[in-house]
């Protein structure tokens, strides 16, 4: 049923104080809830969470409360992902705010009578960082939550993300109602401008500026359209999806603002087929906007029509590009087209269109509702705001994290990451993904913004940070990077069809100890070629994994050249294993491993590897309990 923007408020205020609580995860909150408070149990439901069984747990949940009588003192509620992604399923249990990590089905009844019913939280199973001698730490003062500051995150792992009414309790829809009954679109351009908000997809481009053109470019045009770049191809990146399975409705709630503000009445999200999650919530946030008349003709009574329709695409990293995005919306191959014409003069259907990512409008209606000075006030000079990361690679606390622009990749990695697993030594970190580059230890220190990564070689992208470590080769992973703009290229140009495969030849010649110093300098010629004539951004930045490791790694590239070696020991081609005569005690355990029946000898002798058998696979090494077997 359409509500009125006063039965909107209503909602509000009547859900806003139970939704808070969950923000609280302290005594102070527990104390507030009163002697006849009502438990609330947050379950993880995005899909990091949902692989390792949430679901069962849910239900497990349901069936003990049932069980134990309690069904009108507990609410079980599914969220979004709370960020500590290697620590799932998570379940956390208001209003102590007591945090359950690695949750197993088999907990669930003890965990429900004692705390649910006994009112005992049950710290045998709670995430260890939050024990302490003086009680329960809020999960805000662990090292993973203290130094983040969520914007874009705030309602993921907060709110039920199919229930519209929860969103509504969090101010949802107060900045677009405040927008198109308060101001003018010029008004709206010019927070945004001045906020200092950059697109959160890659290019860092202005986000107002991009509007401002949208609208002024071609006044009167017959048709204007929104787009939102749900694609986000690249590898180990999921911040998107977390928002989009975590807070759907609040960029159905800024597309509708970008739509006020441009002169735009139809909205497309293009999302990937491999999100089913965020795919389902976003097609009930849909439809339960346009329910209560939020979506659809005459918004809050006023003459302002907008709505918002899904496209899927089939995974194609190019249509993560504009206008490759825009023609697959079309209907078309997914292919990027000359610019200019730049989008917001002819984008869509060739009419004016804007395209932001996911994250870039999750900031905007905080913006609308704070202001621009308190967007403004985070951030570096140049770089405003917070950047949502997922962290990966080799590190202790993988997941999603947000921080302000400007903390430092030490920061990001040692305090919030918790380091690198087994006492290793961080050797590099990627951003950017395929298109970005390697941030090498020397710069261990540097604020991450756009301005700074862009400086080293780097760049921002999407927000995907994969840690590396001492074991990992720089070549092949330079390679590696390689091999997926390779496959992803959608061939419409030369420079980025040939060039790349050129490059990856080269690449995969040198890992297998074939290659010259000439092929290192021919492979950083080709690098500037394909960058200065690609048609899109794919091909243009194609090369940045390969410039930046020779940037910064080039003595891996000349070991694999000059001394046929990988100082890493990853490039197989260059590997010999071998066995210590004076370490094998002849147990045999390496033997019975080996698939390729490579390694001789009898029982209590010492054993030898045929290097001609050798598939170097590295199953001896794993079983072998004496150190006795070395790659080098």
């Amino acid at each position: 049923m359409k509500k009125s923007l006063e039965e909107l408020n209503a909602i509000r205020d009547k859900i806003k104080g139970q939704v808070e609580i969950r923000r609280e995860s302290s005594d102070s909150a527990a104390s507030a809830a009163g002697a006849d408070k009502k438990y609330q149990v947050l379950v993880c439901g995005g899909t990091g969470c949902t692989s390792s069984g949430s679901a069962k747990i849910i239900e497990r949940l349901n069936e003990e409360i049932e069980k134990n009588g309690i069904s009108d003192k507990v609410q079980v509620i599914k969220t979004g992902c709370f960020g500590l992604c290697a620590l799932g399923p998570i379940m956390i249990v208001y209003p102590e705010g007591a945090f359950y990590s690695m949750v197993k089905e088999e907990e669930i009844p003890e965990i429900v009578r004692e705390h649910l019913v006994g009112g005992h939280v049950d710290t045998k199973y709670l995430y260890k960082e939050t024990v302490t001698d003086e009680g329960i730490k809020s999960l805000n003062e662990t090292n993973f939550y203290k130094k983040q500051h969520r914007v874009a995150l705030r309602n993921c792992g907060v709110i039920n993300p199919e229930n519209i009414d929860e969103y509504i309790g969090t101010d949802g829809y107060q900045a677009l109602a405040k927008v198109i009954t308060e101001m003018k679109p010029e008004d709206v351009i010019q927070t945004i401008l001045d906020s200092g908000l950059r697109g959160r997809g890659g290019g860092g481009f202005p986000t107002g500026m991009k509007w401002k053109l949208a609208r002024n470019i071609v006044p009167n045009a017959d048709q204007k359209y929104v787009c939102c770049n749900a694609d986000e191809g690249d590898p180990g990146a999921f911040m998107d999806r977390s928002v989009l399975e975590g807070d759907p409705h609040v960029v159905l709630e800024a597309m509708a603002i970008a739509g006020y503000a441009i002169g735009a009445n139809q909205g497309y999200i293009y999302v990937r087929a491999e999100y089913p999650i965020a795919i389902h919530r976003l097609e009930i946030a849909i439809g339960q906007a346009r329910e209560y008349g939020i979506l659809g003709k005459g918004i809050f009574g006023t003459n302002f029509d907008f709505d918002i329709e899904l496209r899927l695409g089939a995974g194609a990293f190019v249509c993560g590009e504009e206008t490759a995005l825009m023609t697959s919306i079309e209907g078309n191959r997914g292919e990027p087209r000359p610019r200019p014409p730049f989008p917001a003069e002819k984008g869509l259907y060739g009419k004016p269109t804007i395209l932001n990512n996911v994250e870039t409008y999750a900031n905007v209606p905080r913006i609308i509702l704070n202001g621009a000075e308190w967007f403004s006030a985070m951030g570096t000079e140049k770089s405003k705001g917070t950047k949502v990361f997922a962290l990966g690679g080799k590190i202790n606390n993988t997941g999603l994290v947000e921080v302000p622009m400007g903390t430092t990749l030490r920061e990001v990695v040692e305090e919030i990451g918790g380091g690198i697993p087994h006492g290793k030594k961080f050797k590099a970190a990627q951003t950017g993904g395929p298109s970005g580059g390697c941030i090498p230890a020397e710069h261990f220190d540097i604020p991450i913004d756009y301005d700074n990564l862009i400086a080293i070689g780097s760049m921002m992208g999407s927000g995907g940070l994969i840690v590396m470590d001492e074991d990992n080769c720089m070549v092949d992973i330079a390679k590696f990077f390689l091999e997926f703009t390779v496959d992803e290229s959608c061939g419409k140009c030369t420079p980025c069809r040939v060039g790349t495969k050129r490059l990856l030849e080269i690449l995969d010649k040198i890992t297998r100890g074939q290659g010259t110093l000439e092929d290192i300098d021919k492979m950083e010629e080709l690098c500037y070629y394909i960058k200065a004539n690609s048609l899109c951004g794919l091909g243009q930045t194609a090369p940045n994994p390969v410039l930046s490791t020779l940037k910064f790694f080039r003595d891996e590239y000349v070991a694999h050249v000059v001394d046929k070696r990988c100082p890493a020991g990853v490039c197989k081609k260059l590997l010999s294993f071998e066995i210590d005569p004076d370490k094998c005690k002849g147990c045999t355990a390496c033997a019975r491993v080996c698939p390729a029946g490579a390694i001789e000898g009898s029982v209590k002798t010492p054993h030898v590897i045929n290097k001609d058998k050798c598939l170097k696979c590295g199953a001896c090494i794993e079983k072998c309990k004496f150190g006795a077997i070395s790659k080098k």
